[in-house]
């Protein structure tokens, strides 16, 4: 079964309990509102969303919270703790309603204080490091009365509200002091508990102001060997899984559907620049000379990946510039540009890559096979998630790594804010003067044609000076019991548990 997902990215706005559930690994809650679903990796960076990094923490806890707006299955804005909002006539203020009678997980009232507190430690006003980099341009945050909370910005910024819809901007209980271990959100589920390496539970919010949650309970069960996924699926522990390789889809039992997405990310050989050989461009050129993507798509995802030349994925539509011509494979001129560089007869370096993904495996030994033919080896190195995380993504301690880098809001910064040189996301170190004044552009820019064409150029200075090897946005294939409908595709790298239901529920 094949399900297409709908692109309609609204980028400019006007846009990684009642009941105590308990079990081992494996063990299906005894309710009959219920789901199991497997998840690749446990969730060890932070269960605070102004903390939380990794896309595959953030997709689960979209379920626990919500900001003052969120994003729907299309890409739209829509309200959420907040019923509507206003902008003020020189750009700088918005002004937010908040919704009455939203509550928290425990039962409390969200308040115009807990607003408040959310938004300035979101934007680390209250000391916090903020993890949304747009947050800085954020003045002050006021209390006009107890339905209404005004933002007020240092300098305009069009794309404001997706920023204030990012999971980073969820709003939590000013009174939680242990929200990276006991999560309280307004979300449609509640967090029950967690057996670290086993599963996680949520049950059902009753009290949600939206539309309820079909399902009762769900168990997250954390399967971190690549190879077990299936035989979880077809032995009947596993309802769910999302992110299989067409491999793994083609080894499934006739009791599950198989629903064809897209993955809205770039999956792509990231390289460390300030480890040599990386610190020469000549040499990152080489290598993505040497890279043919058409194959990498064949061998891995029976050609159903989108091929990208760049950090951004085709679903930004009017931002997206379609770069995939910028290295045809060309092994003779990856050879002339490496022997330029003074690398005549090649290297060796180490990718890094998180041994619970798959997809990502598979892709890279596609790429070391490929690299071989012009004398460059590549090793393979795999590590557990939580190591990715702390070596790779905070330490900056790889050399090249392949993985999926996806947007966390609905804007275009979103996927090329990393690159700028100071910034605390940059993980691969690219630092590029004309990329950062560039920008900079971007906030002082007040005409939407003239934004769009500085996105164009971002990714172009990306492409032209190899920045990482890109290859893809990823084909999302979800195996789900035949029990079960109603899953939903995101433009955004989400997992939304409340539409899936029964059949027949």
């Amino acid at each position: 079964m094949s399900i297409k997902r709908l692109f309609a990215l609204a980028m400019c706005v006007a846009i990684i309990p009642a009941v105590a559930l308990t079990g081992c690994s494996g063990d299906k809650p005894e309710a009959s509102s219920s789901i199991v679903v497997g998840i690749p990796q446990d969730l060890e960076d932070s269960l605070d969303p102004h903390e939380a990094v990794a896309a595959g923490t953030k997709e689960i806890l979209f379920n626990i919270y919500e900001g003052l707006l969120k994003p729907d299955e299309n890409g739209n804005l829509i309200p959420a703790v907040a019923k509507e909002y206003s902008v003020s006539v020189d750009g700088l203020t918005y002004s937010f309603i908040l919704r009455n009678g939203v509550k928290f997980h425990d039962g409390q009232n969200v308040t115009a204080e807990d607003v408040k507190y959310s938004i300035e430690k979101s934007a680390g006003l209250t000391g916090e490091q903020s993890l949304i980099t747009a947050f800085s341009n954020i003045k002050e945050v006021n209390i006009v009365d107890n339905d209404q909370v005004d933002i007020v910005l240092k300098e305009k910024d069009i794309d404001f509200p997706a920023y204030v819809a990012n999971l980073n901007a969820a709003i939590i209980p000013r009174g939680n002091s242990t929200p990276a271990t006991k999560p309280i959100g307004t979300g449609p589920y509640m967090y029950v508990s967690r057996s670290p390496q086993e599963n996680m539970i949520l049950k059902k919010f009753d009290e949600y102001w939206g539309t309820p949650a079909n399902i009762e309970n769900i168990t997250l069960k954390i399967i971190p060997n690549a190879d077990s996924i299936v035989m979880n699926l077809n032995g009947g522990s596993v309802d769910m899984f999302a992110r299989l390789t067409v491999t793994q889809t083609q080894q499934l039992s006739k009791n599950f559907n198989i629903l064809e997405g897209e993955m809205n990310l770039v999956q792509a050989v990231y390289l460390n620049h300030a480890r040599a050989p990386f610190d020469n461009v000549d040499v990152c050129r080489a290598l993505s000379y040497a890279v043919d993507v058409d194959n990498i798509l064949e061998l891995t995802s029976d050609k159903k990946g989108f091929p990208v030349g760049s950090s951004m994925f085709p679903a930004f539509k009017k931002y997206y510039v379609d770069l995939t011509d910028s290295y045809p494979t060309d092994r003779e001129k990856a050879k002339e540009l490496l022997a330029k560089a003074g690398y005549p007869d090649g290297f060796s370096f180490s990718i890094t890559v998180p041994s619970n993904y798959q997809p990502h495996i598979e892709a890279a030994q596609v790429v070391a096979e490929q690299l071989k033919q012009i004398g460059v080896k590549a090793d393979i190195k795999l590590v557990e998630w939580n190591t990715w995380l702390s070596d790779v993504y905070s330490g900056r301690d790889y050399e090249a790594t392949l993985i999926g880098v996806d947007a966390s809001s609905l804007t275009a910064t979103a996927m090329l804010d990393r690159f700028v040189t100071d910034a605390d996301n940059n993980f691969t170190n690219y630092s590029n003067k004309e990329y950062d004044d560039l920008y900079k552009k971007l906030f002082v820019t007040p005409s939407d044609e003239e934004r769009v064409e500085i996105y164009k150029q971002l990714q172009k200075n990306l492409a032209d000076n190899a920045a990482n090897i890109y290859i893809q946005d990823m084909a999302e294939f979800v195996a789900l019991s035949d029990k079960y409908e109603g899953y939903t595709f995101y433009p955004l790298y989400v997992q939304d548990f409340a539409k899936i239901k029964l059949k027949g529920q």
